[in-house]
């Protein structure tokens, strides 16, 4: 379609360098921008953020690190409506309005409804936000519309046979949830593609799980290819597949983007033979990992004991691969000791169930930080 980027890399503005790592908001605005400088220098022109990313200031960081310093028509921006911040019909422009305020970008080139899975379609649907986002194009104050999503294929199909106008759908996609009965990447993908609706991949890292693969998967990639870094070939997973449009990256470093950024300068898509070494990498990735966890931090915002949720879940996934009968202690424990200085202990954990109302990946995440309180602080 028309409206596809020409590079297939996307810089999403949720995972940015911060000045304080235990303050979401504290975003490294000169490091961003610097980020955003090598990431136009090199062609790509793809722009994600959201209302409540990086405790709700990745809207503000765009204006400062990107909106200012370019003119308009050299990029494109996409943000979204999440249903957790609305109540009203009234509410959905108040949202709207302060987002082009926030980021001073007089218009979305791509706006979504954020997350229409089973648990907020009612409420979408309940307040017209389909027809709502046909106006705001109509109303040129955005050029494409889509959504987001995290549930079923069948679902989907349901949503794209309902909502035809929708030009686009955002999507979980990799290697790894790429047969998952749950996540259904496989069968979403083909879900999209077969009502002809192109894919705007996000998690293609995994929230960085498959930058950081299984001894014997990292070896596999290396051996047969020592200049590709290991969360390229998540990446480029993604972005061979002929339906997506553009390949989001939550990049935190000015490493990250270079990294990401010089093989995706000029893309080539994996052979048969390299989709079938990310297949073989997944199969040991699931025979060891613990807490599906992406890292999104959704869960942590209501947090109201504010427990930092998916670090926690980080690290006792990497101790779940180590063999703690071996060892009987690793480092993890003096670094969760040191995590709940600044933030409340997996035993805090209160169970009023907010996390898992929002949780992308449906983690029961109560059940989990009992697991992590269980190992940490016995």
């Amino acid at each position: 379609m028309e409206f596809r980027p020409e590079k297939k890399l996307g810089f999403g503005l949720m995972r940015m360098p911060r000045i304080n790592p235990a303050d979401a908001s504290s975003v490294d605005v000169e490091q961003v921008s610097r980020m955003i400088d090598l990431f136009m220098e090199r062609g790509f022109t793809y722009f994600d953020t959201a209302w409540m990313y990086n405790g709700f200031e990745s809207e503000n960081v765009a204006r400062k690190a990107l909106v200012e310093r370019y003119p308009r028509d050299s990029f494109t921006l996409a943000t979204k409506l999440h249903a957790g911040f609305f109540n009203s019909y009234e509410d959905r422009d108040k949202v709207f309005n302060e987002q082009l305020r926030k980021t001073g970008a007089g218009y979305f080139d791509y706006y979504l409804l954020h997350g229409v899975e089973s648990g907020m379609l009612e409420k979408y649907e309940k307040y017209d936000c389909f027809s709502w986002l046909k106006e705001k194009k109509e109303q040129g104050l955005v050029r494409h519309i889509g959504f987001s999503f995290h549930d079923t294929a069948e679902l989907l199909d349901q949503i794209l046979t309902k909502y035809p106008d929708m030009e686009f759908v955002q999507l979980q996609l990799n290697y790894l949830d790429w047969e998952s009965s749950w996540i259904q990447s496989r069968a979403c993908y083909e879900t999209a593609e077969k009502h002809g609706k192109p894919v705007i991949v996000m998690e293609p890292v995994k929230g960085g799980t498959l930058a950081s693969l299984p001894e014997e998967a990292e070896q596999m990639f290396k051996d047969y290819d020592p200049s590709m870094s290991i969360p390229s070939w998540a990446i480029r997973f993604a972005a061979s597949l002929p339906n997506v449009m553009c390949v989001l990256s939550g990049m935190s470093s000015l490493e990250q983007m270079e990294n990401n950024t010089s093989y995706m300068q000029d893309f080539r898509p994996l052979s048969e033979e390299e989709k079938k070494m990310c297949f073989r990498a997944a199969d040991l990735i699931n025979s060891q990992i613990a807490i599906p966890c992406t890292g999104c931090s959704y869960c942590t915002e209501g947090c109201p004991m504010h427990i930092c949720i998916p670090q926690y879940f980080s690290i006792y996934n990497e101790d779940m691969r180590e063999r703690l009968d071996e060892k009987g202690w690793t480092i993890n424990f003096t670094n969760y000791e040191t995590l709940t200085k600044a933030f409340g202990k997996a035993s805090d954990c209160i169970g009023c169930g907010q996390c898992e109302g929002v949780c992308p990946q449906h983690l029961t995440i109560i059940d989990f930080l009992k697991d992590v309180a269980k190992h940490y602080e016995r």
